[in-house]
Order: C-alpha cells, then structure tokens, then sequence
C-alpha cells in the first residue's frame, strides 16, 4: 500500500466518524426537540410546588395604608411609583410575585359630589414584610378620540401625596411565578413591565441559580422604566439575561447600551436567543401584543401549560386550547339577555366572558381587574346558571356572578 493510498484511508476513516458522530447528536438533538415540543420527555417535570403561605393572614374588605414615599421611574415623568405601608404598622402577607392590590377610590363624579371607583395595580416588588409598591402609568385622553384620560391613573399621579391614606384590598390574582427551578422567560410590554419586576426581584433573591430572561418591549428610552437599574441586575447575576427592545428608538438612544434589539419583542427573537429548554413564557402587556404573542408561541409549539399571560383585559386574548372548565356545557350558543339594557345576544365560546360579550355589544359594566378580584362586575342572575373560566379570588354574593370571568351555563338572564 502506498503512502498515497494509506493517507485516503485515513481521511475516509476521519470522514466516517465524523459522520457518524454528527448524525447521533442531530438524532439527539432532533429527539429532544420532538420532547419538548409534545411535553413529554425521559422523565415527567417536576410540579412546581406552590408558593409558601403568607407570612402574616390577608385581610378581608378594606385596609388603610399610608402612602410612605414617592419615585418617579421613567424619563418621560409619566410612571410613579407608591411605597405603601399599613397604618395599623402589623406585619404584610407575603403575596405570590405578580399578583396585584384592589384600590377603591374616592374621586370627583361629573354631577357634582364624590363616587367610588374599584381600580387594580400590579405590585412591583419582590414581598416584604413592612411595606408594599405599585407602580403606577398616567393614562393620556387618547389623541382624536372621545375618551376621556384615565380617571385613577391621573388621580394617583396629581392627587395622591405622600402622607395619605388609601383603602386597599389583600394581594390577589391568577397571574403569578412559581417556586419550580425551570427556567424563565419574563416577556413584558410597556406597563407591563409591574408584575415582572416583582417576579424578577422575587426570583434573583430567592432563586438566584434559576435561569431568567426579560423581553422588555418600549417605544424608546424615555418610556421605559427602571432601565438602569436592569442593566444593572443583569451585571450582577450571571443568570439573568436582559434583552430591551425598542420599537422607535429616539436619536440619543444607543444600541449595545441603552437597548438590545431595534424592534418588537416576537416569536423570531425568541428562536434567536432562546436556547432548546423547557422554558416557562409570563406575558403582560397590551391586547395586540398578547394576541400576537400567545397564537405565535403556540405554533412553535410551546405546550399550553408553559404560556402565562395577563393582558390589560385578559380574558380578551383566546387560546387555541381553552381550560375544559371554560367552556360551558352546551358550546353551540345561549341566550344571554341583559335585563337593564334590555338586550338579547347570543353567546358561543368565541364570544369570551361574559363581561367581553357586554362590552361588544354597547353594554356598560364597571370593572376593575378583568381577573375576578376585585368584584367591580358583580352582577345579579336572575334566571339561568353561569360556569366560571377560572376561580375568582373575589368572593361574590350569593344569586350574583363576576362577569369578568365567567361564561353562560345555559340561557341566563342577568340584570346589567
């Protein structure tokens, strides 16, 4: 054999392997994928075990609670937050990171005189035991429209000082972490931002070993909040990852410094940064970007179970695989008639929540969280059964329902 000969052999032989060794881990890698995109893998998820019980009992009804300090958090002066702490000084339930506090409020009615309005606010803090904080966006009248500019919003930025007391219901909401160790994709979107800082904070004090991203989508860097202070989590904590978006970037804003990715936060980001992992998605931002968001993560084939969103009107966003609680008995459509307003519609799961089909059709119904917390929507039945689409924190008197999250059963009648 010649030399020639026997150096073809060898490179044959390297060839081979290599080949060989490519195609065990594509089959691996392929295996792993098919896995994670069916839910299924070599052995089951572990089940997050719930969060620990409050450290102190919630409280039922309302509590005063002194507004303590005031920060602004954004270079347009628009978000503030309130430090807030109980007037009786006793010790704060440790609320699960993501929930939100029911605030009533007492402001000036058109009429003349004061009425009380229900408003709900994410708290944006990892828990403590002494005080809590939300963070709060003034909400604009909308530019060539007839609504009129946010009514709590604007009360707590020009009313609310520090030194004052507010009426305030226990923590509450679906919409939490979990205390398992998968890892974390935090996704928010504006405002949206709130209850992921406080699962965030939550998660690098409790959990710091546990893989987290945040997708923060903005129009720029004078909208978004606490910026600073994210990048400077990112440094610190080796397994924390930002990633600010910025769909219209102002001139000063610097690429590499100021924000990561020109653009809106979307599924083809993911693929790109997002190695093959059984991630869990927590989504909270506007409507649009929910109702582009959840469909698309959905078709790369997230299983239902790994997608966790709150919406500014959850129920609004539909998901491809409903909760089998959510939808009634008989799906092919009932009767829904609105007794005050004096209207009869027919309902089919599409239509979501019964506070959504209200709102479609012209029907006025206060509400508050949109999540069956705060009992805004409490509305009387007076014929028929409702089924509700999740469980309400809010406890509604007997003979009456929460529109926000529930469906019709079979024809009902309600008195809105």
């Amino acid at each position: 054999m010649t030399s020639l000969n026997l150096l073809l052999w060898i490179a044959l032989g390297v060839a081979l392997q290599l080949a060989l060794f490519v195609g065990i881990g594509f089959w691996q890698h392929w295996q792993d994928y098919m896995r994670l995109k069916t839910g299924l893998g070599d052995t089951p998820l572990p089940v997050a075990p719930p969060l620990p019980e409050a450290s102190a009992p919630g409280w039922s009804g309302y509590r005063a609670f002194r507004v303590e300090r005031r920060v602004v958090e954004d270079q347009a002066e628009s978000i503030c937050s309130f430090y807030l702490v109980p007037e009786d000084r006793q010790p704060l339930p440790a609320f699960k990171p993501g929930q939100f506090l029911t605030f009533r409020l007492d402001l000036p009615a058109t009429e003349g005189g004061n009425e009380q309005i229900v408003r709900c606010y994410s708290l944006s803090d990892a828990p403590t035991p002494d005080h809590y904080r939300v963070s709060i966006k003034r909400v604009p009248a909308p530019a060539a429209s007839p609504h009129p500019a946010g009514r709590s919003s604007n009360h707590f930025h020009d009313q609310v000082g520090v030194g004052d007391l507010l009426q305030v219901r226990a923590p509450s909401g679906h919409f939490h972490i979990d205390r398992g160790d998968a890892p974390v994709v935090l996704v928010a979107g504006g405002i949206g931002i709130t209850p992921m800082l406080s699962m965030l904070n939550w998660i690098l004090e409790q959990q710091p070993g546990r893989e987290v991203w945040l997708f923060y989508g903005v129009r720029n860097g004078r909208e978004a909040m606490m910026l600073r202070h994210l990048f400077g989590l990112a440094a610190r904590h080796p397994n924390f990852q930002l990633r600010a978006c910025f769909s219209d970037p102002l001139p000063d804003d610097r690429p590499g410094e100021d924000f990561h990715h020109r653009g809106r936060v979307d599924v083809a980001l993911f693929r790109q940064m997002l190695s093959l992992k059984p991630y869990h998605f927590y989504i909270c931002g506007p409507t649009p970007m929910l109702a582009s968001l959840v469909p698309a993560l959905e078709d790369w084939g997230v299983p239902d179970a790994r997608i966790h969103f709150e919406a500014f009107g959850p129920a609004s966003i539909p998901r491809r695989r409903a909760p089998p609680e959510a939808t009634p008995a008989d799906n092919t459509g009932v009767v829904v008639r609105f007794a005050r307003s004096e209207k009869e519609l027919l309902w089919t799961p599409a239509a979501g929540s019964l506070l959504d089909l209200a709102e479609a059709n012209g029907i006025a119904v206060n509400s508050g969280c949109r999540a069956g917390g705060c009992g805004s929507c409490q509305t009387t039945i007076e014929a028929g059964e409702v089924t509700y689409m999740q469980a309400p924190d809010f406890d509604p008197e007997p003979g009456t329902c929460l529109l926000c999250v529930c469906a019709p059963k079979t024809s009902v009648t309600l008195e809105a």
